[in-house]
């Protein structure tokens, strides 16, 4: 598995969402290097990073447990953050603190849980990725900064990035939209027992606001930070901001 180390200080291990590179953070990582040791993650399929066969979230947790530093803080965005609660689950040794930023333990819409997104949306992806890459991409791209007060922008300089690096692995993509539709870690999320942050941005279209307040709920040491005219990437639409309430959660004792 590729993974790009550098800075000085507190490890902080970033894992990306479903179709992205570690690149995605390339507006934060070099702030952020000033103050922690950071791991920039490409997961399997992702980036630099070969695909596995059998890829699954289990399967994922497992390959990055392979690389994380003890006594760690585990960022995780969108399906990156489904690896990182259950790396805090199975790893409580050596995760000292968690960051979700705009996930969700579930995201499909069920009997029981409003706040998801239609299976529909997803099953459409999967066909499209078939038929048409660029597109397909193009458009979940457009989705992740729906109700970003700058989304233009950021929308311009998020595909830049993206399409800097090779494309994912086809295979892995699947496998990846497969997670989306079948995860559901609703039961043994309110289990973790480490400090958590969660960053959530209030218009966020692909895991709901609600999400992030239900999560709150859940957590026995949680801090919540909602970010205004944002979308699915606080930290694209708010990078200071994003920094900024990462140094407040590193001080942060329980």
């Amino acid at each position: 598995m590729h993974v790009k180390v550098m800075g000085a200080g507190p490890d902080l291990v970033l894992l990306h969402g479903w179709a992205m590179h570690s690149g995605i953070w390339k507006g934060v990582c070099d702030q952020l290097a000033q103050d922690y040791r950071l791991h920039l993650v490409d997961l399997p399929g992702h980036g630099l990073s070969p695909s596995d066969k059998l890829l699954s979230l289990q399967s994922m947790v497992e390959t990055v447990a392979e690389i994380l530093p003890d006594d760690c803080i585990v960022g995780g965005w969108s399906l990156g953050g489904q690896v990182a609660i259950e790396l805090a689950l199975q790893k409580p040794t050596q995760v000292a603190k968690l960051v979700l930023i705009a996930t969700t333990p579930c995201f499909i819409k069920r009997e029981n849980w409003l706040w998801g997104m239609d299976a529909t949306i997803l099953q459409m992806f999967t066909q499209n990725l078939a038929q048409n890459y660029t597109s397909a991409i193009n458009r979940f791209l457009t989705l992740q900064l729906n109700g970003s007060h700058d989304s233009k922008a950021v929308l311009a300089s998020l595909r830049k990035t993206f399409f800097q690096y090779s494309q994912p692995d086809k295979i892995a993509l699947q496998a990846g939209l497969g997670i989306l539709l079948t995860s559901d870690l609703r039961e043994k999320f309110g289990v973790i027992k480490q400090p958590v942050l969660l960053l959530h941005g209030e218009n966020d279209v692909i895991t709901h606001a609600a999400v992030a307040r239900w999560m709150n709920q859940q957590l026995s040491d949680a801090q919540l930070v909602m970010f205004a005219n944002c979308g699915h990437a606080p930290f694209l639409s708010f990078p200071d901001q994003f920094i900024t309430h990462l140094h407040e959660f590193r001080s942060y004792l329980r």
